[in-house]
């Protein structure tokens, strides 16, 4: 009987929570309505009225979501300078959620998957299938920035060395190496990304011009010499 009457009072309480629940959303609604004049707008006059009224709303919504965006942005660049690239992947990909036109956003989530990619080397230095689908995602963020922006030197650069030393996808990489050191015309890591690319397919004369050119730009100790050995190699390997 007292096992009978505890579930009896339960049951009670629970109904009494569900109504008091249902009233309160009724009231709350209620006091809406009546906080800004509007019930159930039909002629367009009062539909007018309905949308100006709650338009303020609207606009506050909006700014809110459009921070949050920011916020995950701003969250991803402080995981990445700790390089903590996974967090700041997630971070770059929520950010893009709310700014799909931002290519600056692909960028960065291109960035973050080719660094969780080349972390993921598996046994013996070999290739897993997590490695590749990194890669790919990278490689598909650096195209999609691209896509956005054609002229984001940026992500052209990014996506040739993807290809040339991830990927090993050298064709792919030529036309946005040619592009980029045809702009950036005192970039000489571009200059060498693009040597490799043509050393690789084995347009050796095209390889051996750029390393003229490094040479003649003159870029400090380290890197004449790299250039200079480089286009040894390259000549000797046309003479074999």
């Amino acid at each position: 009987m007292k096992r009978f009457l505890s579930i009896l009072l339960s049951l009670i309480f629970i109904l009494s929570s569900f109504i008091s629940c249902q009233r309160n959303s009724a009231q709350i609604k209620s006091l809406q309505r009546l906080e800004e004049g509007v019930s159930n707008p039909t002629t367009i006059q009062e539909l007018e009225d309905a949308i100006s009224k709650y338009q303020s709303r609207i606009d506050d919504l909006v700014t809110a979501e459009a921070q949050v965006g920011i916020w995950y942005k701003i969250l991803g660049t402080r995981y990445l300078d700790k390089r903590m690239y996974g967090k700041a992947l997630e971070c770059f990909q929520k950010a893009a959620g709310y700014y799909p036109d931002n290519a600056n956003l692909f960028y960065y989530i291109g960035v973050c998957a080719r660094q969780m990619g080349i972390a993921s080397i598996g046994v013996n230095n070999t290739a897993t299938a997590t490695q590749k689908d990194y890669f790919r995602m990278s490689e598909k963020a650096y195209l999609t920035a691209l896509d956005k922006d054609p002229k984001y030197y940026r992500a052209m650069y990014a996506v040739g060395i993807l290809y040339t030393f991830q990927l090993l996808e050298h064709e792919k990489a030529i036309p946005h190496l040619e592009k980029f050191v045809s702009v950036q015309t005192r970039d000489v890591d571009g200059m060498f990304a693009l040597a490799r690319v043509y050393y690789c397919t084995e347009q050796y004369q095209k390889a051996v011009d750029l390393y003229d050119k490094i040479i003649s730009l003159n870029p400090g100790a380290v890197k004449l010499k790299e250039a200079q050995d480089n286009k040894e190699f390259v000549i000797n390997k046309i003479y074999e």
